[in-house]
């Protein structure tokens, strides 16, 4: 018996645990999802999305952790059959208030089904992943119910080692994760996941308009504030001169020259870019790796495959 409870001590302290920070009570969600930060936050997201000219019209999307659905008319608005998802009871009321027409659907990620009845052209997640115990369990349900594309934003540690870093989060923010833990991935550890589930991960050459989101990944700047990075997992490759196969160090800001990145026609399979450089920074339009680095110039066309 003493050899037992000595046995059960030791197993108990051989991990380190992430202390919660649960309460009982829950805070309005309009209070935070509509407070100044989250809505400046909202709208330099979109605008950066925006700004890809990815083929994001008429297609299923997933989204996933929905919050009360300051993002989902991006998708509304481009003519797309939208699930919203959210796992937090009084973000689902709210939701079905604000999209009464639209199916609203509960979806806890850190305990997902492993079926959801569906699959979806895109998967879009962002501002969650951060807020999952975990997050693998995460990845692996949206891959499985992805057909085209994954959008993922998610605040991240800096780091060249493929590391999670879980942290304490208050679950009684609606904000925040349900469970008390979240996690602050490295890119390198975000990067080698979504690489186990789709055969092309990119990034954007380009960052949104925000502090939050750097362009120098080279050191950590001198505040603890919170960094944001964007992916795009896809199971075809994708020809496009704003997004690249590479872990960046360096990143710009979001740029809208004139007809910055537009899209021309659509043939089977395929979806034709024109870029035109003037007025903004010239970028290296590198490809999938099977596939030779191309340079963008003015009104030089560019196959976005997906």
């Amino acid at each position: 018996m003493l050899l037992r409870f000595l046995t059960a001590r030791l197993l108990s302290h051989s991990s380190p645990r992430v202390p919660t920070q649960r309460t009982d009570a829950t805070e309005d969600p309009l209070t935070h999802f509509t407070n100044s930060h989250y809505q400046r936050i909202n709208q330099r997201r979109l605008e950066h999305l925006a700004s890809l000219h990815l083929p994001l019209e008429h297609l299923r999307v997933l989204e996933v952790g929905a919050g009360i659905g300051d993002l989902t008319p991006f998708f509304l608005d481009r003519n797309c059959e939208v699930v919203i998802t959210e796992g937090r009871p009084d973000n689902l009321a709210l939701l079905r208030q604000r999209y009464p027409q639209q199916p609203v659907r509960f979806l806890d990620l850190d305990d997902p089904p492993e079926d959801f009845g569906q699959r979806f052209d895109v998967v879009f997640c962002y501002g969650v992943l951060y807020h999952l115990s975990q997050p693998l369990k995460a990845l692996a349900f949206l891959a499985r119910h992805c057909d085209q594309l994954l959008l993922l934003e998610t605040c991240v540690s800096y780091g060249e080692e493929p590391q999670l870093h879980p942290c304490a989060e208050n679950a009684a923010l609606p904000t925040q994760s349900l469970r008390g833990i979240g996690c602050r991935p490295t890119r390198v550890w975000v990067y080698q996941q979504l690489a186990r589930h789709f055969p092309y991960v990119y990034l954007p050459r380009t960052q949104p308009y925000h502090p939050e989101f750097p362009c120098d990944w080279s050191t950590p700047p001198p505040s603890s504030g919170l960094t944001r990075a964007i992916f795009i997992a896809s199971r075809q490759p994708l020809s496009h001169p704003l997004l690249t196969p590479e872990l960046l160090t360096r990143q710009v800001r979001c740029w809208f020259p004139s007809q910055s990145c537009r899209r021309v026609r659509q043939k089977p399979g395929e979806v034709v870019f024109i870029t035109a450089i003037g007025g903004g920074p010239v970028i290296t339009g590198e490809t999938a790796p099977s596939s030779p680095a191309k340079r963008p110039g003015k009104n030089q066309a560019e196959a976005f495959r997906g």
